[in-house]
């Protein structure tokens, strides 16, 4: 399964934030998405995600050599700041989130069990959403797509709110998902990308381009790094 961008462009007014970006993404591997703040990050997930229109470009899902179209579905989308309903409890939630899905979703697990993968105990899965912590709020957000199993998941800064034992968590927990999905997160952590990735792609100057493998685990690597961030002129479409 690959994730294809193919030319992506998305301006705001007479700012062109993507100028044709282009990847391909596959299964099997984590990628993390380096940028400098306000690269355009964050709007590159919203347009896979489509909840930004597409101002030139196209998204495709390749599964098996059947090429189509990237639908709104395909994605799970974590959220930097999640967005939930406050006046559920987590257990609520969940079970609505399961009851609206029922069609889509082949339960393996029932809902504790998915609570205990993400180590949520009973007092706090019957708590209100509104007491929680930005990194219980993300928890959360997992959950969803543990469910659903969607074949593509962007995570947009997603372990910054952890503590240190939650975030290995969370990390083992990305390691034995990319067998099934395209994992793809946002990260201004180098030392979280180097550890979490197999591979790494820089968003510059509105396109995407891959850093070598060799880079990713030696002495050279933020150095390297920063200077790419800094490099008007890289274009690399690897």
């Amino acid at each position: 399964m690959r994730l294809v961008v193919e030319d992506i462009v998305k301006q705001f007014d007479e700012k062109k934030v993507l100028q044709g970006a282009s990847f391909t993404f596959e299964k099997g591997k984590i990628y993390g998405l380096l940028g400098r703040n306000g690269v355009g990050k964050t709007t590159l997930f919203n347009c896979l995600s489509g909840e930004m229109s597409l101002d030139g470009g196209r998204a495709l899902l390749d599964e098996n050599g059947v090429v189509r179209e990237l639908k709104h579905e395909d994605i799970g989308y974590v959220y930097s700041l999640p967005i939930l309903p406050e006046f559920l409890t987590g257990y609520e939630f969940i079970k609505f989130f399961i009851d609206i899905n029922k069609d889509k979703v082949q339960m393996d697990r029932n809902i504790d069990d998915y609570f205990d993968l993400m180590t949520i105990t009973g007092e706090d899965r019957h708590r209100l959403i509104k007491g929680y912590s930005h990194g219980m709020k993300n928890k959360i957000q997992m959950l969803l797509f543990l469910i659903t199993k969607p074949p593509i998941i962007l995570l947009d800064e997603p372990l910054t709110s952890f503590d240190v034992i939650v975030a290995l968590e969370m990390k083992n927990m990305l390691r034995e998902m990319k067998s099934e999905h395209i994992l793809i997160f946002s990260t201004h952590i180098l030392q979280l990308a180097s550890d979490l990735c197999d591979e790494l792609v820089v968003l510059n100057n509105g396109k995407l381009s891959s850093v070598p493998i060799d880079l990713l685990h030696s002495a050279e690597f933020e150095q390297s790094i920063i200077n790419l961030l800094k490099d008007e002129n890289h274009v690399d479409h690897s």
